[in-house]
């Protein structure tokens, strides 16, 4: 299975692309999609739109896993990284890829076991379950390789399907219940 896992934003979208068959992991790429600041912010996105369609056209993933987001402060940075991660999900609505969503607590537990783990105990796990020499920079980057290892490790599970948070299932009707 092909997974491209995302941590999304309008600065910075890190990616990571692994494949993962038999407990195993291969990364076949990762990096940053970026974009410029005084850039207009419809450009930005049209560039991560069109990083992403790139990616999944080389890659052909089976399944996109991203970050649910979480702000408690910053609302102006929340909606445009919102504004980002609709995007990236749009790429893979429109390549027909299915795509699950996982909150940091959750993409934590399934990298290191602790849901409560901090970013250097974070990338030291990918780095050693990738077998990588060094750790990803930037930080979005290693970020969104935890989130493909979560998803690897979670597998095809309909309760983490993308809903957007607010939608049927873990936040308000009774599962599936449309």
């Amino acid at each position: 299975m092909i997974i491209v896992g995302i941590d999304p934003g309008y600065a910075i979208t890190g990616f990571g692309v692994v494949s993962y068959e038999k407990n195993h992991f291969q990364v076949l790429d990762y990096g940053a999609i970026t974009t410029k600041a005084h850039t207009p912010f419809e450009q930005r996105l049209l560039t991560i739109h069109q990083q992403m369609d790139v990616l999944i056209e080389r890659f052909h993933p089976d399944v996109m896993a991203i970050e649910e987001l979480f702000f408690a402060r910053n609302t102006t940075t929340a909606i445009g990284t919102a504004q980002a991660r609709g995007v990236v999900i749009l790429a893979a609505a429109e390549a027909n890829i299915p795509v699950y969503e996982y909150t940091p607590m959750q993409i934590k537990q399934a990298v290191t076991g602790y849901g409560r783990a901090d970013k250097n105990q974070v990338s030291q796990m990918v780095k050693m379950l990738l077998n990588l020499e060094k750790m990803p920079k930037p930080d979005d980057v290693t970020d969104a390789l935890a989130v493909a290892i979560c998803q690897a490790h979670t597998g095809i599970n309909r309760a983490f399907e993308a809903v957007g948070g607010y939608q049927y299932g873990r936040y308000g009707k009774k599962e599936f219940d449309l």
